[in-house]
């Protein structure tokens, strides 16, 4: 059996030297090499081809971001970022890597938990991620032509906080599907609501999907995806910078957003995002399909709640969480879209999903914004 390739881009030698010693003593794995600035590291990678790399951001000749973009573009291979996790700035970078390519992220040891435990999550993440086939992005080829890269979003005018009101601790039995709304305005929509769910290489496919969605779109969007802490918990204000909508993250007991006042809620790291009696939930439970927050509690409880006007939407990611409350969703009459083969870093969550028969469509990312705005579309008069 072949051993997993690895090849090592890390600036700090003692970091670097931790690094090397948890593969080595992996007997599935060999580094292959070894450098210390963004320069080399792309430099070994076109020439060694190894099956997977680790990559610090902080780096001389070149930051983390850059060398994603360059490797991705130029050679691609599955990126594992090893990042400080304290630092707001490194996360910040952390989800510019992925959104270019980068596959998992992984903190850097720091000494909070046993050293034998942090050496066995970090081969687990090198290896799994070595298993991937990785897909080109030639965001570094586009910068060669800055007509082809897209403007940043302009920035947003935030509305006053709200005082928050007593919530009970408790979340409230099930109810029956809502019945779809009445247009009492030529600005009413068919559909009420967007759930969304993505995993491994999501953020990039987030922004691609729901950049074309103006701050006017009248549909409020529920999201759950895959970063688990300490990584997640500042993924809400980078996605917030790069799409018009404002993001934020989901309270417990937050009534639901109603039609006509578009934003895109997202389930905070280690809880399940739950829609019941109007209003969102967040819910400590289990696990489901290793994931907390799962995309299956997310779409099952829409699927009940709000049935034939909800729209759903499952992306690139790994395993098959999302699938079956896709299906539940469907089933109840919801819009179910998901992302194709082609585009997907991941084809996992999209394809599970597919073979269940769980989709109404399936396209490529660069569809899904034109799709939503369609569906977001006012209508006019009657029921809707």
């Amino acid at each position: 059996m072949s051993k997993t390739r690895v090849l090592v881009i890390e600036d700090s030698l003692t970091v670097r030297r931790r690094l090397v010693q948890a593969l080595t003593a992996d007997p599935g794995c060999e580094v292959v090499g070894e450098a210390e600035d963004g320069a080399r590291g792309i430099a070994l990678c076109e020439s060694l081809r190894p099956d997977v790399v680790t990559l610090d951001l902080i780096l001389k000749k070149g930051n983390g971001v850059e060398v994603t973009e360059h490797i991705m573009a130029f050679c691609p291979t599955p990126i594992v970022i090893v990042s400080a996790s304290f630092n707001r700035g490194d996360m910040i970078k952390t989800y510019d890597a992925l959104r270019a390519g980068a596959l998992e992220v992984i903190d850097k040891p720091t000494g909070d938990e046993p050293d034998e435990a942090w050496a066995r999550r970090f081969v687990e993440t090198v290896k799994l991620a070595a298993k991937i086939r990785v897909i080109t992005h030639p965001r570094a080829k586009l910068k060669s032509n800055p007509s082809l890269v897209q403007p940043p979003v302009p920035p947003r005018v935030r509305p006053p906080e709200r005082t928050p009101e007593r919530i009970p601790e408790r979340i409230p039995p099930r109810t029956p599907a809502m019945p779809a709304p009445v247009a009492l305005a030529e600005t009413a929509t068919s559909h009420s609501l967007i759930a969304i769910g993505a995993s491994t290489g999501g953020p990039g496919a987030l922004v691609q999907a729901l950049r074309e969605l103006p701050e006017t779109f009248p549909l409020p969007v529920l999201l759950v995806i895959h970063i688990g802490q300490p990584f997640g918990r500042a993924f809400a204000d980078w996605l917030d910078g790069m799409v018009p909508l404002p993001v934020v993250e989901a309270r417990h007991g937050d009534l639901l957003p109603l039609p006509g006042a578009g934003r895109i809620v997202m389930a905070p790291p280690e809880r399940h995002l739950v829609v019941r009696a109007g209003r969102l939930w967040l819910d400590d439970g289990p696990e489901r399909h290793s994931c907390k927050p799962s995309v299956d509690v997310l779409f099952e409880s829409v699927a009940t709640e709000i049935g034939r006007t909800a729209i759903g939407c499952l992306l690139t990611g790994m395993g098959k969480d999302g699938a079956l409350g896709l299906l539940a969703m469907k089933r109840a009459g919801s819009t179910t879209l998901v992302q194709d083969e082609s585009t997907s870093v991941v084809f996992g969550m999209p394809r599970e999903a597919i073979r269940l028969g769980a989709a109404s469509r399936i396209l490529p990312i660069g569809d899904f914004g034109r799709t939503l705005l369609a569906l977001g579309r006012p209508v006019r008069g009657g029921n809707v």
